[in-house]
């Protein structure tokens, strides 16, 4: 039973940042990647969103346990794994926050590079034009294998899409809730948000972050069945950004102060006065 009594209560004022963490079969790493990230946010107003992508060990029992002394922490779960796009999108689905920041439930994306990866994002020089900060690992500590076959993967889609980042597989990313959601939503899509907010007409900002080595676990993926799946994927993303939409309205009247549109927050801001028609 749990304790309808948090150690840590529940501010009645949203979150001005969301965490989510993608989670499968990570009871190992979980509470010390939980307690550091509440560490490296002590002074923000946040919540960690944890999605168990339908884990078969303990990584359930683990986040409930730890939601239970915090109601900062909200625990999603998938009945069975829909792979880490899909956690990914449930989580923001049900962040609070305008700003959403992500890393890997698997110990390997250090929380202590969260402040600078959000902090273009945020306050007086915050471009509103910047959708996506994502994050490019130095140092990575990955088996050799697995580096070759991502430099690899990396360069034909650098190649082909042209995104202007050298690693799109890292998990430390920020960005805005609104534009993630206007996104075409697909299996893998994590892997080409750069390309994806720069289709949509954001300004995407790269970030080197910090790597740690795997302490508990196993990497979900193999290198044969990403390779696989990243050759489907890059002509579909090639596709998208191809046929993307290229007019664009310019409003010609005011909007009355009462509109919707402005209550909800709409993406007017990053196009300067312009909407989808």
């Amino acid at each position: 039973m749990l304790s309808s009594t948090p150690t840590v209560p529940l501010s009645p004022l949203p979150p001005r940042l969301s965490v989510v963490v993608p989670l499968h079969n990570e009871e190992g790493a979980i509470d010390d990647l939980v307690a550091a990230i509440t560490a490296e946010l002590a002074t923000w107003s946040y919540e960690l969103v944890l999605v168990d992508d339908g884990s078969t060990d303990a990584t359930r029992a683990r986040c409930l346990a730890l939601a239970e002394r915090d109601a900062r922490i909200v625990v999603l779960g998938h009945p069975r794994s829909g792979g880490q796009s899909a956690a990914l999108h449930s989580g923001v689905l049900a962040a609070r926050a305008a700003i959403v920041a992500t890393l890997d439930g698997d110990g390997q994306n250090p929380p202590e590079n969260l402040p600078r990866l959000i902090a273009p994002l945020f306050g007086p020089n915050a471009s509103p034009t910047c959708g996506l900060v994502a994050g490019q690992r130095v140092g990575r500590k990955d088996s050799l294998s697995k580096r070759l076959a991502s430099r690899f993967a990396n360069a034909l889609r650098s190649t082909v899409l042209r995104d202007g980042t050298r690693d799109t597989g890292c998990g430390l990313k920020a960005f805005r809730r609104e534009a993630f959601l206007a996104l075409p939503y697909f299996d893998h899509m994590h892997r080409y948000l750069p390309a994806l907010f720069a289709r949509d007409g954001w300004q995407v900002q790269l970030v080197d972050v910090t790597h740690a080595p795997r302490r508990t676990g196993r990497s979900k993926y193999g290198n044969l069945d990403r390779a696989l799946a990243g050759i489907v994927d890059l002509a579909g993303v090639a596709w998208l950004i191809h046929r993307r939409k290229r007019a664009r309205a310019e409003r010609l009247s005011s909007l009355p102060l009462s509109s919707p549109v402005e209550g909800k927050g709409r993406l007017a801001h990053m196009t300067k006065g312009r909407i989808d028609a």
